[in-house]
């Protein structure tokens, strides 16, 4: 009866026709076991970076390697994710998302574990091949959110943004531990890879899409106007951009910082997974609280100004008082979440979603890049931090602004 009513329909208006949606097209079935899939590939998002940061400096002594080299260790990551995003819409269109954000977690947990078994090049083409597989979870998984969770955005992106947060804190401040327990780095920063296997068991154990459907569409293809000509697109792609810098340089630098004004190892990389940890609860009310209101500035401002807080106090007053700064920082990295909800916020289909997740990710996390080797070479160059935490109040200032204009309610 269904294909007889199409037939009719086609054949009264020439101008459309049937057209068969693949299964692996049809958006995944938005069950609680999808939900916990979405938090654990989230928690495998970010040890590949604060894993290694927590003990870079026994890796840099081990490998015997330059300054330069570490600078562009730290800027592996962002610099990756740019460039790997641009590809995650289309293995999104080929294999469809389980497969797509499947095959990442196992690019993960490759990369994962080729980076810990040869010397200073085979640790940095490994950590690439990981974060290649981060990129596409990166771009894919908030696509999810919005096709498999519509009605619950905000509690989702707060979900999947608080387990990368704790994901993140837990190998920032397990990591050396581990290393002492293991008598290596190698071991310490491998084993994160039987996390990302474990999450990549769950993920297809959940992730089922849909039933195919049949559906009528007209033959002539609707065209969409390039986001590269949409102002705000352009605005919400620098305002992640610049977060993401933000972010990178903390995860990056912040245990290096904290051993340079006096604490000892095992303390500053306690006090990273601090600031990843506080981001958690930031992660899991801010979304849900933003996305009830029309325009997200004024949660923008509040964030961006316990940002500033903490960046200054590292700067004026490093020993003073460590714990409070990095307080402040651990709430203002809440500002990634408000990122990925201004996303879906500013678009009204899941495939403007996906097409400004991937040019906010794959030209934000190319800005991004910059940041921590940067970073690190001005401490290099200086021979002090002041340099560089000075341009990271400017940046930060930038962020909060273009922040505030992103969060004004309007469509891409």
């Amino acid at each position: 009866m269904k294909q007889t009513t199409l037939a009719a329909q086609t054949a009264t208006d020439p101008g459309r026709r049937v057209t068969v949606v693949k299964n692996r097209h049809v958006p995944l079935v938005g069950s609680t076991l999808l939900a916990i899939g979405v938090a654990l590939a989230a928690a495998n998002l970010r040890p590949a970076v604060t894993s290694l940061a927590s003990v870079l400096g026994d890796v840099r002594a081990a490998l015997g390697v330059s300054a330069a080299w570490t600078s562009a260790l730290t800027a592996v990551p962002a610099l990756c994710f740019g460039f790997a995003a641009f590809a995650a819409p289309w293995l999104g269109r080929r294999l469809g998302m389980a497969r797509a954000i499947g095959l990442s977690l196992g690019v993960l947990t490759l990369g994962l574990v080729l980076r810990v078994i040869d010397g200073p090049w085979v640790v940095l083409g490994g950590t690439f091949i990981a974060c290649a597989g981060i990129a596409v979870s990166n771009v894919l998984i908030p696509v999810v959110v919005k096709a498999s969770f519509p009605n619950k955005v905000g509690l989702l992106t707060g979900v999947y943004t608080g387990a990368l947060s704790a994901g993140a804190a837990l190998a920032a401040a397990l990591t050396p531990r581990m290393e002492e327990w293991l008598g290596s780095w190698r071991l310490a920063v491998g084993a994160w890879a039987l996390l990302s296997a474990g999450a990549l068991v769950v993920w297809f154990a959940g992730a089922r899409h849909g039933a195919a459907s049949t559906v009528v569409r007209s033959v002539a293809p609707v065209e969409k106007r390039s986001l590269l000509r949409s102002p705000l697109a352009w605005v919400i792609t620098v305002f992640f951009g610049l977060q993401s810098l933000y972010a990178y340089t903390v995860m990056g630098w912040l245990p290096a910082m904290l051993v340079d004004s006096g604490v000892d190892r095992n303390t500053a990389g306690m006090l990273l997974a601090v600031s990843m940890l506080l981001s958690v609860p930031v992660s899991l009310f801010v979304p849900p609280l933003a996305a009830r209101f029309s325009s997200q500035g004024p949660m923008v401002l509040a964030l961006g100004v316990l940002s500033f807080g903490g960046i200054l106090g590292m700067l004026v007053a490093p020993a003073a008082a460590p714990g409070l700064w990095v307080v402040l920082i651990g709430f203002g990295m809440g500002m990634f979440p408000l990122a990925l909800l201004v996303m879906s916020l500013r678009t009204k289909s899941t495939s403007d979603t996906a097409r400004l997740s991937a040019m906010a990710q794959s030209i934000g996390y190319l800005i991004a890049a910059s940041g921590p080797f940067a970073f690190g070479v001005l401490r290099e160059a200086t021979g002090t931090w002041t340099t560089s935490l000075t341009l990271q109040l400017v940046l930060l200032a930038a962020l909060t602004v273009l922040g505030m204009i992103a969060g004004r309610p309007r469509y891409v």
